[in-house]
């Protein structure tokens, strides 16, 4: 019966490989094997399973967060921003490279949506830093990679996902989650400002009369619109759970409202807006719910069969330390990230091997953060990074696919290195996770 877990479990990954819808292929072959190789008084208890996800108070959180991103990204924010923010560094070297990271890391803090962000982004960011002399590779690294700070930065569908399947508290990963998303953001500034230190013909600075001219028309009231108030939105929505006055959930509704606010501060908002970013949200939600109604009775069988019990014993035969498993979960997560989305990911992968790391008594909010980070990273590395794949439909036709890949290399490698340091130095994320969440 182990075994047939283990069959089950490489069944679907391999059909989900060769492309079969993943929500039904998960539900489905998990039905037939059941139905061939499981008790049928076993089903009896799967009805009550799925409508306790389906009745999860926490994942009404995922519909709301997408409209919120949805909604901003109609609103046309990102673009002041990113223009705003481009003046204010325009004197730098690499400034308006230092500019799209800023913009990312805002926009992620405001969607949580990794395809949005990047495509916004590529649409706005790119066609101007290729105007202004940047080069192609510098340009279209800066623009994946700061997309997807959306997979760690709160408030994110990743964690909200992670928190639901791992059963730990969202708010503890958005918490630990927050120093790691900064520094990441801080990692990516310092490369820029290197690079563009030992070759300034990659990135150069604005001319002066822009930003001149750009400062001349009511300045201070861009700055306003384009930078407080998003932020003002980030503070309500995090800073909400950070201080106990709102659950994850109740924070994405005040996320949801306050994107619809700034959307008519923005003279955006109107009934076909409003009615596109229904649409888009119903679609996405009903994507993620089905695939984890699915993953929900890919779970269920699995359990019947053993297999966990069977995972288990085998690294306790094995002897693996729990350092050691946690690599090879997370290469095997890495690699999975090239081929699947994140969300299939967290409802196959994650919910397997969760109970080995409970067994082995490791952490599982910090185990939250390596994966979410281990998934920013694969959504980023050749040759198959959604990411660039993102990218590479929006960008200019003289944009190449080895752009993508020689420009996103950089920020691969700080993404692996700042992985290592986390396994390494589990404080990092302790650190304002213990600060917000004892304030």
């Amino acid at each position: 019966m182990e075994i047939l877990a283990i069959l089950l479990f490489l069944s679907i990954f391999i059909l989900i490989l060769y492309g079969f819808p993943v929500a039904f292929t998960l539900g489905g072959i998990s039905i037939i094997y059941a139905v061939c190789f499981l008790d049928p008084i076993s089903f009896t208890a799967l009805p009550p399973r799925i409508m306790g996800v389906m009745s999860n108070y926490v994942l009404l959180a995922v519909p709301l967060f997408i409209y919120m991103g949805i909604m901003l990204e109609k609103s046309g924010l990102a673009e002041s921003l990113l223009e705003t923010m481009a003046i204010l560094f325009g004197k730098v070297k690499g400034g308006l490279a230092i500019s799209v990271v800023i913009v990312g890391a805002l926009l992620a803090a405001s969607t949580g949506i990794v395809g949005a962000t990047v495509i916004t982004m590529g649409l706005i960011s790119l066609p101007t830093m290729l105007k202004r002399g940047y080069q192609a590779e510098l340009a279209t690294g800066t623009i994946a990679a700061s997309g997807t700070l959306g997979q760690i930065i709160p408030p994110s569908v990743v964690l909200v996902l992670l928190g639901s399947v791992l059963n730990v508290s969202v708010g503890n990963l958005f918490a630990a989650a927050l120093l790691p998303g900064l520094v990441l953001v801080i990692l990516y500034i310092v490369y820029i400002l290197v690079l563009a230190r030992i070759h300034p013909e990659f990135a150069p600075p604005i001319p002066e009369e822009e930003i001149v001219a750009f400062k001349k028309d009511n300045f201070v009231k861009k700055v306003f619109y384009a930078f407080f108030l998003p932020l003002l939105l980030i503070i309500a929505v995090l800073g909400s759970i950070f201080v106990g006055i709102a659950s994850p959930t109740e924070a994405a509704a005040v996320g949801a409202l306050g994107a619809s606010l700034l959307t008519i501060s923005q003279g955006k908002f109107n009934l076909a807006v409003l009615g596109a970013v229904m649409r888009e949200t119903t679609h996405l939600t009903s994507m993620v719910f089905i695939i984890l109604l699915g993953a929900t009775t890919f779970t269920f069988v699995f359990r019947e069969m053993n297999g966990d019990a069977y995972l288990i014993s085998l690294i306790q035969d094995a002897n693996l330390s729990p350092m050691v498993f946690l690599g090879l979960v997370m290469l095997v997560v890495f690699v999975a990230g090239f081929f699947i989305d994140f969300i299939e990911i967290i409802f196959i992968i994650v919910p397997v091997v969760a109970p080995i790391f409970v067994e082995l008594g490791i952490d599982l909010v910090w185990i939250g953060i390596l994966l979410a980070l281990n998934l920013q990273t694969s959504f980023l590395s050749p040759p198959f990074g959604f990411s660039l794949f993102y990218l590479k439909g929006v960008a200019p036709p003289e944009i190449t696919t080895q752009h993508l890949y020689r420009g996103i290399i950089p920020f691969v490698v700080i993404q692996i290195i700042f992985v290592i340091l986390v396994i390494l130095f589990p404080e990092i994320i302790y650190l304002t996770r213990g600060w917000l969440m004892s304030s």
